[in-house]
């Protein structure tokens, strides 16, 4: 007998309704994601590869279908329980990277604390240590516009590890990065996913880096899986 995934989706759909017509972003997606993996989902422009991580993540709520995390499903929380999902479950990093611009590294990465109650010299050990992991050690004073691109993502990466999720969700973490950046930043993702058997769901279009690094590759198109096969 196998251990049940970590999550388990079935028959998801999400439908927008764009200019008065209904657009299916996703139509019946099935997947499993199997806890300690590193799944990449690649597709092209549109296919729904943002769509489902939104969903995964509580940032959406599907229009059919159910989201099932550890047993519990998340595809029926209510708007503050969704929140205490994305708090402590589910880790995102996105491509934008989305700190604040007024805030020094260590302020980014102490806001989740700060919105979990944790006090000050504890947010402040704690987001040290998890820029030190991230190789930011010495630039914890620095604002955004002083970071180069791939200490920017580093710092997003620690804001979404301080909380201990059990989930990291990646959308096109590499698309403002060079190339050389780009393999260092999902390097460091494939660290922690060995290392700390953290659960990885990356969404990317680039194809050398999905190869290299992702165990399983899934393949999106006009809302639907087209492929779920192994990396190798």
């Amino acid at each position: 007998m196998t251990d049940a995934p970590l999550v388990r989706v079935r028959a998801l759909a999400r439908t927008y309704v764009i200019g008065g017509v209904p657009v299916a972003a996703l139509a019946g997606v099935d997947l499993d994601v199997a806890a300690g993996s590193f799944t990449a989902v690649t597709g092209a422009s549109g296919s729904g590869k943002s769509t489902l991580l939104n969903l995964l993540g509580g940032l959406d709520t599907p229009s059919a279908g159910t989201i099932e995390v550890d047993g519990a499903l998340v595809s029926g929380l209510d708007r503050e329980a969704l929140a205490r999902y994305r708090r402590s479950v589910v880790g995102m990093i996105f491509q934008s990277f989305n700190l604040v611009p007024s805030r020094t590294a260590l302020e980014n990465v102490e806001l989740p604390l700060v919105f979990a109650g944790v006090d000050k010299k504890e947010r402040k050990r704690r987001a040290a240590e998890f820029l030190d992991r991230v190789g930011l050690g010495g630039r914890t004073g620095h604002r955004p516009a002083e970071l180069s691109g791939g200490e920017q993502q580093r710092v997003a990466v620690a804001r979404a590890l301080i909380n201990g999720p059990r989930i990291l969700l990646a959308d096109e973490p590499t698309g403002n990065l060079d190339s050389r950046t780009a393999r260092e930043i999902v390097g460091l993702l494939d660290g922690l996913n060995r290392e700390r058997r953290l659960t990885v769901v990356m969404v990317s279009h680039e194809e050398s880096l999905v190869r290299e690094f992702a165990r399983r590759i899934v393949r999106l198109r006009d809302g639907r899986i087209v492929d779920g096969g192994d990396a190798a």
